[in-house]
């Protein structure tokens, strides 16, 4: 039914089973990823399990690939990505390869950015062979349930995804992939989103995100989308700023 349509374009539902929790009184979501929850927490004990701060869901060691340990802490005030990533999958590995070069151009720039790698791999082994191609930090392998945590807390749906985080640990966006591959010099890191993006390839993926305007301009004259981009750039802004004081997702 249309009803039912609706709700799955509401919630985002791209696959199934698929358990979202709601906040009834504010229509919110508190939970994306319902079937983690019950499976990490099946006596409840976390429960209303709302969203916590990043700091608190990572807290704990992390480790460099030479062995050594340091506390979560260390994030405290850098850029923070966040690395959903693994090995056996192809597009993972491609873009591990970009980002190493990525996270050297924004460090040697004076940028402070740490990229945490939250590893989906299948064994301690692979883990540690991919770890050891990463300049970054890692949450240890054998800690699943903090590795399960941060999948909830950003209710992962497919790798590699890449979270970038502010320096207080609010998501800047949830698309680091797209913007990675396609500012491949860093200019614009942090990488806040754009109001008005050119459709291309890579960042087509942002459809499925929620709903979308798409304008159709005649690509021959440099000059008519230029001047499209100036029309529709205010109005943009305008639904934008509007969702945000709501605090929901535009």
């Amino acid at each position: 039914s249309l009803f039912q349509l609706k709700l799955w374009n509401k919630y985002r539902v791209s696959n199934i089973p698929s358990l979202i929790f709601i906040d009834a009184s504010t229509g919110k979501v508190v939970c994306r990823n319902g079937l983690l929850v019950i499976r990490d927490d099946p006596e409840g004990l976390e429960f209303p399990w709302g969203p916590k701060p990043f700091s608190e869901v990572v807290a704990g060691p992390l480790l460099r690939n030479n062995g050594q340990t340091l506390d979560s802490n260390t994030l405290e005030g850098s850029h923070v990505g966040v690395y959903f990533s693994a090995h056996w999958c192809p597009p993972c590995r491609s873009l591990t390869r970009v980002l190493v070069e990525s996270y050297r151009k924004i460090k040697e720039a004076g940028q402070k950015f740490e990229i945490l790698f939250v590893s989906a791999d299948r064994s301690e082994d692979s883990f540690k062979q991919y770890f050891s191609e990463m300049p970054w930090v890692a949450v240890p392998y054998a800690d699943e349930a903090r590795r399960s945590r941060l999948n909830r807390l950003y209710g992962i749906q497919g790798i590699p995804t890449l979270i970038v985080l502010d320096s207080k640990g609010d998501v800047i966006t949830r698309q680091g992939r797209v913007e990675v591959l396609n500012d491949i010099e860093c200019r614009e890191f942090p990488w806040h989103p754009k109001p008005v993006l050119e459709l291309t390839d890579s960042n087509a993926v942002q459809l499925n995100e929620g709903p979308c305007l798409v304008l159709f301009v005649d690509s021959e004259d440099d000059g008519e989308s230029e001047a499209a981009k100036q029309l529709i750039q205010p109005i943009a802004e305008k639904i934008i700023a509007k969702y945000k004081a709501k605090e929901e997702e535009a």
